[in-house]
Parts: structure tokens; sequence; C-alpha cells
């Protein structure tokens, strides 16, 4: 495989964005369908949409019947195999299969993340049971290897038919990727998404005790380092005004009109314009945080509920997007190999004086003292700037759990598991298994042994 060295930013004025997944790269490039490919792409989009919903419904049949669940196979042979050769699904050949196969997939994973949020298997908020799929602004299929899509030498992407699409390329890809994904999003732009298997890159290692530092993130001030304040960038905040205008005229127009439906498409193009600001706002801030710093504490925040309990705030935490901050840093953390550590939530940063030796409660607390930046110790007398102050008791708080991580990990075994420190003197002592009384009544089973040292 060979891809043009060049680098070339895309219509936004941005090189494509990165998402690390666990030991794999998301890399998302924009490309150019021709008009014809446009429409290819239009009916894979459908067709992968229709396969969904007669998938969900043959489900939901066969539970309102009494009937066992449909497998995979099944599935596909009904909803894919037989609906081809019917007079109202022959469309369906039309498209590659390996899209079709993928969206029962993405039913399957579905089906199987509502069952473990129901069984409480699943951590993170509940998740309901599979919808129907409407026609919406945003739509997406995938090809596997399976479909022998490529690149060719010409740096274009050629994908089963649909063809070659010119495509952008901002970056060398590391390794083969394993599958592609096809995205139109709402302002009309197409990108293509790559997943590489990527190996992690450690960054020469930096002195902990000189380049640590605590993260405290707000509205005011995105965030406080150790050394230097991160600016508010405000994205949304800017654009407002142009996005009421847009929201406006959409309002004026007729439904189902031609000129509502650009007027949509306006809105669509301040709010993607928004995210991309936003978006390559983090991805370089995180970078240049990774480099600089060997260990970064950040403290956990309860994002959903700022918004929501924030009143006439909600919209400016929405806008600075911490969250995904925090989450983007961590990821880079793990793949350069940096350590991370997150503060518990209700540790009392901002209320904690950070001088040596005091650690009194006597900061602002409530939200009606948010507006208090400089506060004085009761007891110390000394004066604090609240979110230096923040930064450094973030800081001491994520270097005592990196010492307690650190001795954790000195603890567990080679199976990894924790092994009880003995007692001065103490002898290790083993002990033979012993049958269970189930089994001393002719049942099977043994018990295993418990460790006593």
């Amino acid at each position: 495989m060979q891809l043009r060295p060049n680098v070339i930013f895309g219509a936004v004025g941005r090189p494509c964005a990165r998402t690390v997944i666990g030991m794999k790269l998301r890399y998302n490039v924009r490309v150019y369908p021709s008009a014809s490919q446009r429409g290819s792409l239009a009916r894979a989009f459908g067709c992968a949409r229709v396969v969904w919903n007669d998938a969900l419904r043959l489900r939901h049949d066969a539970s309102a019947q009494g009937l066992p669940r449909p497998t995979a196979a099944e599935l596909s042979k009904r909803a894919i195999t037989e609906a081809k050769k019917t007079p109202g699904r022959a469309w369906l050949g039309e498209v590659s299969a390996v899209v079709l196969q993928q969206s029962l997939r993405d039913l399957e994973t579905a089906y199987s993340n509502f069952f473990a949020s129901k069984n409480g298997t699943r951590k993170g908020p509940k998740m309901g049971p599979p919808k129907a799929k409407k026609k919406t602004a945003r739509q997406a299929i995938r090809f596997t290897a399976n479909a022998r899509w490529s690149i060719t030498k010409a740096g274009k992407l050629r994908l089963p038919k649909i063809g070659d699409i010119e495509v952008r390329w901002s970056r060398e890809l590391p390794a083969r990727p394993s599958s592609v994904t096809i995205i139109k999003d709402p302002s009309g732009r197409y990108f293509a998404s790559f997943v590489v298997e990527a190996d992690d890159k450690p960054l020469p290692e930096l002195d902990v005790e000189e380049t640590d530092t605590g993260i405290d993130l707000g509205l005011a001030c995105y965030a406080v380092l150790r050394g230097r304040k991160i600016a508010s960038p405000k994205f949304f905040r800017r654009q407002e005004r142009k996005l009421r205008r847009a929201q406006r005229a959409v309002s004026r127009k007729q439904k189902g009109s031609n000129n509502r439906r650009k007027a949509k498409l306006a809105v669509a193009k301040v709010h993607a314009r928004i995210a991309d600001q936003r978006r390559d706002f983090i991805e370089q801030e995180t970078t240049r945080i990774v480099r600089e710093s060997q260990a970064v504490y950040v403290e956990g925040l309860n994002v959903k509920g700022m918004a929501t309990r924030g009143g006439r705030l909600g919209k400016s935490v929405h806008d600075q997007s911490l969250g995904r901050f925090v989450r983007t840093l961590e990821a880079k953390c793990a793949r350069y190999e940096r350590t991370f550590v997150r503060i518990d939530r209700w540790f009392p940063s901002t209320q904690l004086c950070s001088r040596t030796g005091c650690g009194s409660l006597t900061g602002p607390k409530g939200r009606e003292q948010l507006n208090v930046r400089v506060w004085t110790c009761t007891d110390c007398g000394t004066r604090h700037d609240r979110d230096e102050n923040a930064e450094a008791n973030l800081r001491a708080a994520g270097r005592k759990r990196a010492a307690e991580m650190r001795h954790e990990a000195e603890r567990q075994n080679a199976c990894g598991e924790h092994v009880r420190p003995r007692k001065p003197g103490q002898r290790s002592v083993k002990q033979e298994p012993t049958r269970s009384p189930v089994a001393a009544r002719g049942g099977a089973g043994w018990n295993r042994p418990r460790s006593r040292g």
C-alpha cells in the first residue's frame, strides 16, 4: 500500500483527527466523491438502514409470538439473502453485501449492550433497546477486509460497487487499516475513517518532581496547569450570533421546500465549524501537556450534572467540552506512557489551603462564591489564587494516589492477585485440598485450597 507523502489540509483548514481506541488508532480523512459516487453512497446508506429495520422487525415479531430469538445467521438469510429475491427488496443487490452484513453486526452489538446494561454487567449509563433507524443528516457505512477495498497507487480509495474516490491525505497511515467507515456528516461533507493497529510510542522520560502537574478545569479559565493557564476559547459563544441568524432563517422557510433544506445546511455548517475548532484545540493542548509532563493529575468531573444544575451556565459547560478533553488526555497518556491519575470529584481542591502544614478548609464554598477568585486563609493568613491553589492541591493528591497505585502494583503476585503480607515470624503453610460436603456424600467437586499466607 502506497500513500502520497504530501500534507494537505481539509477544507476547514485542519489535519485529520485521530482518536485512540485501546491498541488501535482511528484516522479520519476528507474524501470527495463525484456526483455518481454520491448517488451510490446514498443507496448504500439507505440499504444498510433498511436491513437494520427489517432485522429489528423480525426480532420483534419473534418476541411477540413467543418464538426463540433469531440467530445472526437466520437474520442474514431472511433479511438479506432471501430479501434480494423479492421484488420489494431486489435493489439490495446494488450495494456491497459486506455493508449489509455490517449493519446486522451493529444490530447484534446494540442488543448485546442493551442486555449487558440491563443485567448490570456494562459500565456507564443505562442503554435502551435498539430502535428503528430513520433517514438523518448523519449517515455511515463500514467496509471490512472481506469487501476487498483498497487504496490505489494514485492515493484514491477504491470501494466495491462505488469506485475510486478522491482522498485528501494529511499524513501516511502507519499500517494497513483493518476497516474503513464512510461517513456523511450533517454539513454534507464525506469522511473516510480508517482503523489501524498501532504500537505505543513512549516519549523520553522526564523528571516527575519537576514536570508533573495538576489540571484544574473550569469555565472562567479552561485549565490551570503548573506554571501556565489555558484561556477559555469559547468557540460556541463566538459563533452564537451567526448561528442565531441561520436558525432564524430556517424558521422562516416553508417546511419541505428546497430553501428550507439549504437553510438547514447553513446551520449544520456553522455547527461543523465549531466542532472542528473545538476538536483541533483539544488535540493540540493535550499533545502539548503530554510532551511537557511526565505525570498528569486531573480532577474527576460530573459534566452532565454541571450542565444540568448550572442554570444559565449550562451552555458554557457544554461549550468547554471538558469530558472530551479528559478522555483524549487519558488516551494519549496511555499511548505515550505518561502517568495519568484521576482525582475523586469530591476532593475539596478549591477549599483546601495548599500551604505546607496548614491544610485548613477555609476556601470559598458553594455556587454563591464562584466569583471569588482570590481568598485568604483564616488560619495561616496565606493569600491564594483560587485556580492556582486548586492545581497545587490536585498535584499533591495526585502524587499521593500515584504512590499508592505503584505500591498496589508491587503487592500483586504473578497471577495478578493481591498477596496478604505475613506477620513477623509467620511461616507459609500449604493446605491440602479437601473434599466438600457435597463430594463427601458422593457428589462431584473439590474445594479449592485457601491461601493462609
